[in-house]
């Protein structure tokens, strides 16, 4: 089984169209159609259901794995990430810091940790190409799993999840906070948790990090809060907090002057930012030298 080929069968896997497949990859739908049946011949059983569809009924025409192409699915994926390994340790004989650089990060610190950090590697490093992806930091965990970033600097997972070496750098308090005209801001003496949650609050989605700290604050007082709306974009919650839609809970590095941090009977959440990377793959030259940057911060 040859590279082309386990190529040509993932991503058709993926994509569910030999034609969409042919796009990614860059090559004609006859080749791929080629580099598919080659693969069969070797198997000597087909990997695909290929059945007639009705050209007016576009749903019918994606394309499904049989039982083996279902089996040799994850196996395919072994082999790729070996090859891609093997390769990554035969290019680690070399001392040159070059080549492409994937990393994985959220808005929130690709805007307010990494700028400084990026300039002086970009500077550092010339000849090494980044490809940032900004994404949800629990998505990062799962772009590292499938081996399509080398490191995510992301908001840390509160338990740390199997093949991933993780370490902290930043501790990121957050805060609760309104904008100044908002009656949760006039309270002069402490809030309490039953008075905030008489107010809607704006807040990160449901399955980040973030929303599952501020949450258990709320279910272990036994409080139900009323959340006006969510974004998974620190800057735009900040954004509507200030125009006094609602209040939130935020980094405290967002407070400014048209915010009022909100006092209130417990402490709140602190959340931990740093570097993740996978403890089974190696790193690129390009890697570790970023490594080195973020440990020196």
């Amino acid at each position: 089984m040859d590279i082309p080929s386990l190529t040509a069968f993932l991503t058709v896997a993926e994509c569910g169209s030999f034609s969409l497949a042919a796009e990614q990859l860059h090559l004609t739908q006859p080749a791929v159609s080629k580099r598919i049946a080659s693969l069969e011949q070797q198997l000597g059983t087909p990997l695909f259901d290929r059945k007639k569809f009705d050209r007016k009924n576009t749903a019918s025409r994606r394309t499904h794995l049989n039982e083996a192409g279902r089996t040799l699915l994850p196996k395919a994926r072994q082999m790729l990430e070996l090859m891609k390994d093997t390769r990554q340790q035969i290019n680690n004989l070399k001392t040159q810091i070059k080549g492409p650089l994937s990393l994985a990060t959220s808005h929130h610190i690709g805007l307010r940790r990494l700028p400084d950090i990026l300039k002086t590697f970009a500077r550092t490093y010339p000849d090494v190409t980044l490809d940032i992806k900004f994404v949800d930091s629990e998505a990062a965990y799962e772009l590292l799993h499938r081996g399509e970033v080398e490191l995510g600097i992301i908001t840390l997972a509160p338990g740390n999840p199997e093949n991933v070496l993780s370490r902290k750098l930043w501790n990121d308090p957050l805060v609760f906070m309104a904008c100044r005209e908002h009656p949760l801001a006039q309270i002069k003496e402490q809030v309490s948790p039953g008075a905030l949650c008489q107010y809607q609050a704006v807040l990160p989605g449901t399955s980040t990090f973030t929303y599952r700290l501020v949450q258990s604050l709320f279910d272990q007082q036994g409080l139900a809060l009323q959340t006006a709306m969510s974004s998974n974009y620190l800057e735009t919650i900040r954004m509507l907090t200030a125009i006094g839609i609602a209040w939130s809970i935020l980094p405290k590095s967002m407070l400014g002057d048209d915010l009022a941090e909100l006092h209130t009977d417990f402490q709140p959440p602190v959340r931990e930012l740093g570097y993740i990377r996978h403890e089974h793959r190696t790193l690129s030259n390009a890697a570790r030298a970023f490594l080195e940057l973020l440990d020196n911060t």
